[in-house]
């Protein structure tokens, strides 16, 4: 017996569609299923888990898209409030700030007159042409 019939059988599942783990996709038409189970070596990545987020978005329910995908509950939920989370923080987020832009004008005319500064005093402190004529007495 392969694993993943060992996997069916303790399950008590049987694996009509062939997939990894006896798992069929529930409420999604064919050819409109986004993500499915990964197969063995694949790893979640950000695209795949956007993707997971939207249709709960959607509406499908927790349940189901765990069963299909092969991910726990928790990890689902977890996926969902972080995706809540940084919409919220990009929402938060404001274009064209007047306070960050006048900060940063100030900060530019500051770096511009501490450059005016320092060159003014190098050119003081210069000796100049008669430095060497001078007497020492």
């Amino acid at each position: 017996m392969g694993r993943e019939q060992e996997g069916d059988q303790v399950r008590g599942e049987v694996n009509p569609g062939g997939t990894e783990g006896g798992r069929r996709p529930t409420g999604v038409p064919p050819g409109q299923e986004g993500v499915g189970p990964l197969a063995r070596g694949q790893r979640w990545t950000a695209p795949k888990k956007r993707e997971v987020v939207l249709r709960l978005f959607r509406g499908e329910p927790l349940e189901l898209l765990s069963r299909e995908l092969g991910v726990e509950l928790y990890r689902l939920e977890k996926w969902r409030d972080a995706a809540l989370a940084g919409m919220e923080e990009a929402l938060k987020a404001r274009n064209g700030d007047p306070l960050k832009a006048e900060l940063d004008c100030a900060m530019k005319r500051l770096g511009e007159l501490t450059m005016e500064n320092e060159l003014l005093w190098a050119r003081v402190r210069r000796p100049g042409p008669l430095a060497k004529r001078r007497s020492k007495k």
